[in-house]
C-alpha cells in the first residue's frame, strides 16, 4: 500500500503541490489527472524522492526516503532519460540486476517482443526515437518487478499497439496484485482502466473518487472531471495539443 500524507513541495516561495494526501491500495489501477501543470509530475519525482518536499510518503509502510521504501517503486518518466551508449537490452539488464531479478533474460525477451523491440534491441539508447526511448523505458521498469509503478504521461509517443499492449499490462499488474498509478491529462486513454482518480488542479487534490462511486453516480470521469474543476472541456483538448 502507498500512502501519501500531507506532501507539499515549494518551488522558491511558490507551491506546486499543497498538502496532498490520498492511500492507493494493493492490485489497483488509479489514474492521476488534471490539466497541464496541475502538479501531477511533481508529485510523482516527489513520491519517487528525486525532490524534496514537506510530509511523508510510505510504501508498505516503509518511507519512500530510505532506499528500502523506494525498492518496491517503478517509475516511467513522462521524458524517457536512456543511457546513450547502452543498448536496448542493455538498459533491461541493468535495471534487473538493481533489483537483484535472476530470471531477466527471458522475462527481457518477452517484453521486446511484446513492444516490437526484439529486433532493436542492439541499438544504442541515443539511436532511438522518441517512442521507442518510452518503450524502452517501460520495458525497464516492468522488469524489475516493482509492487508499485507511477506511470507519467505513458502513451504519448506510443503507436496504437503499443498503446493496447500497454493497457493490457495495466491489467496483468492488477491480477498478480501490483499497483499503478497513471498520470495523465489526457481522460479518454484512461476511461477503460481506472478503479481510483485523484483529480488535482493548481497543486491541490481536488477529489478522490472510485469507478463504481461515479458509475453509481450515473456518471463518467471526463464529466466528473470537468464539474470537480470547472475546466471545460475545449482547454482540455487545447492542452492536448499545445
Amino acid at each position: 500500500m502507498l500512502i501519501i500524507d500531507h506532501v507539499t513541495k515549494f518551488y522558491h516561495d511558490v507551491a506546486a503541490v499543497k498538502n496532498v494526501s490520498f492511500t492507493v491500495p494493493e492490485g489497483c489501477v488509479s489514474v492521476l489527472v488534471g490539466p497541464n501543470g496541475a502538479g501531477k509530475s511533481t508529485l510523482f519525482k516527489s513520491i519517487m524522492n528525486i525532490l524534496r518536499y514537506e510530509g511523508l510518503v510510505t510504501m508498505e509502510g516503509i518511507p519512500t526516503r530510505q532506499p528500502e521504501g523506494r525498492q518496491y517503486l517503478g517509475y516511467v518518466p513522462e521524458l524517457p532519460a536512456l543511457y546513450p551508449l547502452l543498448t536496448v537490452r542493455e538498459h533491461l539488464e541493468f535495471s534487473a540486476r538493481i533489483y537483484g531479478v535472476k530470471d531477466w533474460a527471458t522475462v527481457a525477451d518477452r517484453l521486446l517482443e511484446r513492444f516490437d523491440l526484439d529486433d532493436k534491441q542492439d541499438k544504442l539508447g541515443s539511436e532511438l526515437s522518441k517512442g521507442m526511448q518510452q518503450k524502452v523505458s517501460i520495458c525497464a521498469t516492468l522488469i524489475a518487478r516493482p509492487k508499485m509503478i507511477l506511470f507519467d504521461e505513458p502513451m504519448m509517443g506510443l503507436d496504437p499497439k503499443a498503446i493496447k499492449e500497454l493497457k493490457k499490462i495495466f491489467f496483468e499488474l492488477k491480477a498478480s496484485g501490483v499497483s499503478s498509478i497513471i498520470s495523465t491529462h489526457i481522460l479518454e486513454s484512461v476511461e477503460d482502466l481506472w478503479e481510483q482518480a485523484m483529480i488535482m488542479q493548481d497543486g491541490e487534490l481536488r477529489s478522490v473518487v472510485t469507478h463504481n462511486e461515479l458509475t453509481a453516480q450515473g456518471t463518467n470521469l471526463t464529466d466528473y472531471f470537468f464539474t470537480v474543476t470547472e475546466v471545460k472541456p475545449e482547454e482540455v483538448r487545447e492542452g492536448a495539443t499545445a
